[in-house]
């Protein structure tokens, strides 16, 4: 098999153990991104720091995918993609042992800030290796089944981790997210398909996806409409304490439940996308804004709340969808456009915080952050509207042309 930026492929194993290894990389880095923000109060306190500067910890980590997500498949890009699959997860895997052993919050910044840098990297390589494994009319599938891994984390890595992390310590979890990242290399090395880079690949090429305006547009639907789901989850954990006033066992159930909707998102929204890729996305950025405005109002009854989070975990299946819209519109510059995507959520996963950290510290409580989000969501949506209407363009002038 052959692909736009790598020569062909060499596939020892079958397409299913592949993508399960592939997977396995989204499993170790979900659990640490989520994880991350369920242990937040808890290393808040270890650190002696408040909880929305305990939160610049996650903006750390989500920066280091900004950064990092570019600058990798731009310098990678003569290099075949089972190596940099590797290489990234061996990084990652650095990056949050030395988290575990962070002597202070500022150093804590640092470790965060490295294990963000091979995130968005790898999971666009991941999701382009995935497609090549499947009919064209399966690529949202193939990249869902991928990104099944980031979701599968959220129902049972980060419960996990947060559990662990309450009853031995915080640093304990990042320890886990380290040894899943060793697993995750062994299996790549072992299935991953052995390939070389393409001939003329090169990192003026890649680069070129930066001159595309549906590249940017499709980016900043992400960057922005993510946005909502990640002001609400990132301070989930202390809203079911002191909103809805449950005991911290009953936290990891709830983020169970979002891990839940987020997998079923994963798994039933593909379908759909691939079938109706943009009216999808934008389908999912009003679900988004609904499932968020009504927040403030299910927080303080627990049996409405688990309802709402689970269906705000539905609509993370935005990425999913987004990544197959990057292909489409990306050409020969496959890698980072992919790579980009998640830049984009991670900018949202920098923004949203950040905003609803700001409603928290006005004195607008705990529960501010879905109308926060919700706001995020429909700005999103007229993003999603412009590229819409830029794209219809196109067409009609590539048909006078």
């Amino acid at each position: 098999m052959t692909t736009a930026a790598s020569g062909p492929a060499r596939l020892v194993h079958g397409a299913g153990i592949v993508m399960f290894a592939l997977a396995m990389g989204g499993f170790a880095i979900g659990t640490t991104e989520f994880a991350s923000m369920s242990l937040l109060p808890y290393f808040a306190r270890g650190l002696g720091i408040d909880e929305p500067t305990a939160g610049h910890a996650i903006s750390a980590y989500a920066l280091g995918v900004v950064v990092g997500a570019p600058l990798i498949a731009v310098v990678g890009a003569r290099l075949a993609r089972r190596t940099q699959l590797i290489a990234m997860m061996a990084v990652f895997a650095a990056g949050n042992a030395l988290s575990a052993c962070a002597p202070s919050y500022h150093w804590l910044l640092l470790f965060r800030f490295l294990s963000g840098l091979p995130h968005g990297a790898y999971f666009g390589l991941a999701a382009l290796v995935a497609t090549t494994l499947v009919p064209p009319n399966r690529r949202t599938m193939a990249v869902g089944r991928v990104m099944l891994g980031l979701t599968v984390a959220t129902v049972i890595g980060v419960p996990v981790a947060s559990w662990v992390g309450q009853a031995v310590g915080w640093r304990s979890g990042f320890v886990i997210v380290a040894a899943l990242a060793l697993l995750t290399m062994a299996l790549l090395a072992i299935y991953a398909p052995r390939d070389a880079a393409a001939h003329d690949a090169s990192p003026l090429r890649e680069l070129g996806a930066l001159r595309r305006g549906q590249v940017w547009l499709t980016l900043a639907i992400g960057a922005i409409g993510f946005g909502g789901l990640f002001s609400v989850y990132t301070y989930l954990a202390t809203t079911l304490t002191e909103v809805t006033h449950v005991s911290p066992a009953v936290v990891p159930i709830v983020l169970a439940v979002f891990g839940i909707g987020m997998t079923l998102g994963n798994i039933v929204v593909p379908w759909f996308a691939d079938r109706a890729l943009m009216a999808t996305a934008g389908g999912l950025l009003l679900f988004s804004a609904a499932t968020l405005i009504i927040f403030p109002w299910a927080a303080p009854h627990l049996g409405w709340m688990i309802v709402d989070v689970f269906f705000i975990g539905v609509g993370g299946a935005l990425g999913t969808v987004l990544q197959t819209r990057l292909m489409d519109v990306a050409e020969d510059a496959q890698a980072l456009a992919a790579a980009l995507n998640h830049s984009a959520f991670n900018t949202a996963n920098a923004l949203g915080p950040f905003l609803g950290g700001l409603a928290i510290d006005a004195g607008l409580g705990w529960t501010s952050t879905g109308p926060v989000g919700c706001a995020l969501a429909l700005a999103g949506f007229l993003v999603w509207i412009v590229a819409c209407l830029d794209a219809r363009r196109r067409v009609r002038v590539a048909a006078l042309a």
